[in-house]
C-alpha cells in the first residue's frame, strides 16, 4: 500500500549539511549533502536465468529509463528543461548540481524539507523555493480550494475520474479544469513503454511473466490497470518487476495521483522460502503468544503475500532519495477487497543499508566485545517476521456489545502501537522459534544466535531513532528501548554505548509484548495514550548516542546498478 520502513522514507533535516537560505547552494555545500547518501553497488545472481528472461530483463531496464523521464515530468512542469540546462554546465557547480538534481529527481532536497538548493531562477526557468504540492498534477497556478469546489461540484463518475490515480488535472482552452488520463497526457512515451514491455513479454518463456507484461503495456495505452495488477499479484517468476503508476507521496496536495516507478529484480527463492516456512508456523506461535488464552486467535488466516527479490534497476519513484527497502502494492481498493496486497522485500537493497549505516551505527553504540554479533541474517530475518507479525495477535474486539477493531477502537495511538507490536512479536517470535530449535538452519541456536539477534536488534533500533520521532516507526521503536531499559533488558553504559542483558531480555521482551498485544485486544485507548506518554521521548542517555551519529553515518545509500550495468553490455 505504501513504503515500508518509513524511518528511512520521513527523515528529518537533522543536522542536515544544508537548508534553504536567501543563497542558492554552493558546490561544497552540494558536495556536504551528497555524502549523506553512501555509495553502494546493487548486484543481483543472474546466472541462473534462462536465455529468454535475460532478454526480457534487458528490455524492461531500457523501459525503467522511460520511467524515470515520466517521474520527471510529474514532479514539476519545469523539471525537464531545468535538467537539460543543468546538462550543459560542466563546471564544479554545475556538476554537482547535475549530480544533487538526479538524486532527488529535482532542484528540491528531500532530505532538507523539499527545499531548493538552486538560485530563484536558472538557464530563464524560474524555480520555486519549494517543490510545489500538487506537483505537475494540477495546474501550477491552481488553489486547493478552487480545485475542490470545481471537484465538488461535478456529477459522482466525474467527480471519481477526477480524483483518480491515473489522471491529471489540466486548463482548458476556456479557461477551465478538466480531467485528462495519462494514457492521453503521456501518450509517446507510453507507447514506448508498451513496446518495450510487449517486446519482454515475447523473450520471456515465463507464462505469468508474459502475462503480466502483455496486460500492463494494454494498461498504459487504455489507462485500465485493474486487470494488470491482478496479474501482477499472480507474478511467480525469477525475474520480478514492478512498472508503472503507483505511490502518490508526490501528490501533497491531495494524495490522489500516482507516480511513475519501476524495480526489476531477480526472486530470491531462498529468502521467499523462509516465508513459507514461517507461514507453517503461524499458529502455533498464535497459539504461543504472550497474553491472555481468551485474545489468542484459534485461526489465524493465510500469510499475506509476499517475496524476496534482489534489485537489479530502479527508477522513477523507485530511484529516489532515500532508496525504498520493501513497498506493499497495489493501492486499488477493488483489488485489495477481493485479494489483499503483496509486499516485496528487496534484500539486496537491505545488505546496503545494513553495511552503509547499521555497521557504523553499532561501531558507536555497541560495546567492542558485542560488534562482532552484528549479523545480516538476524537483521533481516528480523525484517521479515515483523511483516509477518502484522498478521498475528488481535484483529477484532468488542465495546458496549459492539464489534469493533483495535485500529477504531486505538485511533491516533494505533499505528505506533501496531508498529511496536509487530517488532517486540517479530523478536519474541525468533526467540520461540529458536529455543524449539526451528531455526537452526538459518539463524542457528544457542548462545551464540541469540547474542547476534539481541544485539542486532539493540543496534538497529538506534537506525530507527536515528532521524527523530517523526513516524509511526521511530516512536514505536522508543517505546521499545525506553521499557526495554527500565527493565534492565538493556543498559545504558556511561560511556554512551548499550549493552544486552542476556539473563532479562527474554522476559523483558514477553512482558512488553503482553502489554501492546492486551492494549489491542481491549481497545484501550487510555492505556495506548499513557504508554505513548511515558515513552515516547528520547531519554538523556540515548540522545547521547544519538549525537554521535549525526555527523558520522550516512542517512541512506546511493545505489549504482552494476548487474544492470553488465547486462546492458
Amino acid at each position: 500500500m505504501n513504503k515500508l520502513f518509513a524511518p528511512l522514507v520521513l527523515v528529518a533535516a537533522l543536522g542536515a549539511a544544508y537548508a534553504q537560505a536567501a543563497e542558492p547552494a554552493t558546490a561544497a555545500q552540494l558536495q556536504s549533502m551528497a555524502k549523506r547518501f553512501a555509495p553502494a553497488e546493487l548486484k543481483a545472481d543472474t546466472s541462473k536465468l534462462s536465455k529468454g528472461d535475460r532478454a526480457a530483463m534487458v528490455k524492461l531496464i531500457e523501459a525503467a529509463k522511460i520511467i524515470d523521464t515520466l517521474q520527471l515530468r510529474q514532479r514539476w512542469s519545469g523539471n525537464e528543461a531545468l535538467w537539460a540546462a543543468l546538462q550543459k554546465d560542466n563546471s564544479a557547480l554545475g556538476k554537482a548540481r547535475q549530480n544533487a538534481f538526479w538524486l532527488n529527481k529535482g532542484p528540491w532536497s528531500g532530505l532538507d524539507d523539499n527545499q531548493s538548493f538552486m538560485p530563484a531562477e536558472y538557464a530563464g526557468i524560474k524555480i520555486p523555493a519549494k517543490k510545489p504540492l500538487g506537483a505537475n498534477f494540477y495546474p501550477e497556478n491552481a488553489g486547493k480550494e478552487a480545485l475542490e469546489s470545481w471537484m465538488n461540484g461535478l456529477p459522482a463518475a466525474q467527480k471519481a475520474d477526477a480524483q483518480w490515480f491515473f489522471t491529471v488535472i489540466r486548463t482548458g482552452p476556456d479557461g477551465k479544469f478538466r480531467t485528462v488520463r495519462y494514457s492521453d497526457e503521456y501518450r509517446p512515451d507510453l507507447e514506448k513503454l508498451a513496446k518495450l514491455l510487449r517486446e519482454a513479454a515475447a523473450s520471456t518463456d515465463n507464462a505469468s511473466l508474459k502475462k503480466f507484461l502483455t496486460l500492463r503495456a494494454d494498461a498504459f495505452l487504455s489507462n485500465d490497470y485493474l486487470a494488470s495488477d491482478f496479474a501482477w499479484m499472480d507474478l511467480d517468476s525469477p525475474v520480478d518487476v514492478t512498472i508503472g503508476p503507483y505511490e502518490t507521496y508526490n501528490d501533497e496536495l491531495f494524495g490522489y495521483k500516482a507516480a511513475f516507478e519501476a524495480y526489476v529484480s531477480v526472486r530470491d527463492q531462498k529468502e521467499t522460502q523462509k516465508l513459507a516456512f514461517f507461514g507453517k508456523h503461524l499458529q502455533e506461535l498464535e497459539d504461543n503468544l504472550p497474553v491472555d488464552k481468551q485474545y489468542r486467535n484459534p485461526k489465524v488466516g493465510a500469510i499475506a503475500p509476499m517475496v524476496v527479490v534482489n534489485q537489479v534497476f530502479g527508477a522513477g519513484d523507485g530511484n529516489m532519495g532515500v532508496q525504498t527497502a520493501a513497498y506493499n502494492l497495489p493501492n486499488d481498493e477493488r483489488v485489495i477487497r477481493e485479494r489483499g496486497s503483496k509486499r516485496v522485500m528487496l534484500k539486496n537493497v537491505q545488505e546496503a543499508k545494513f553495511e552503509s549505516t547499521l555497521k557504523p551505527i553499532s561501531k558507536l553504540v555497541l560495546h567492542p566485545q558485542d560488534q562482532k554479533d552484528l549479523d545480516f541474517d538476524s537483521f533481516f530475518t528480523h525484517i521479515l517476521a515483523h511483516e509477518i507479525m502484522h498478521g498475528l495477535g488481535p484483529h477484532h474486539t468488542k465495546k458496549d456489545g459492539k464489534e469493533s477493531t483495535p485500529r477504531q477502537d486505538l485511533k491516533d495511538t494505533y499505528s505506533t502501537i501496531e508498529e511496536a507490536k509487530a517488532d517486540i512479536t517479530g523478536l519474541w517470535a525468533l526467540g520461540y522459534m529458536m529455543d524449539k530449535g526451528l531455526l537452526k538452519d538459518t539463524l542457528g541456536q544457542g548462545e551464540a544466535a541469540e547474542r547476534k539477534l539481541y544485539n542486532t536488534f539493540l543496534a538497529s533500533s538506534f537506525r530507527t531513532l536515528h532521524f527523530g520521532l517523526t513516524s509511526s516507526h521511530a516512536r514505536g521503536m522508543a517505546i521499545q528501548v525506553n521499557y526495554l531499559l527500565d527493565k534492565g533488558a538493556f543498559v545504558a553504559n556511561g560511556d554512551g554505548t548499550f549493552a544486552v542483558d542476556f539473563k532479562k531480555i527474554k522476559a523483558a521482551v514477553a512482558d512488553l509484548d503482553r502489554e501492546f498485544l492486551t492494549i489491542e485486544a481491549t481497545g484501550d485507548y487510555a492505556r495506548a495514550k499513557a504508554m505513548m506518554t511515558k515513552y515516547v521521548v528520547i531519554r538523556p542517555e540515548v540522545q547521547k548516542a544519538l549525537d554521535k551519529l549525526k555527523s558520522s553515518v550516512p542517512n541512506d545509500i546511493r545505489p549504482s546498478f552494476v548487474t544492470a550495468a553488465a547486462l546492458a553490455k
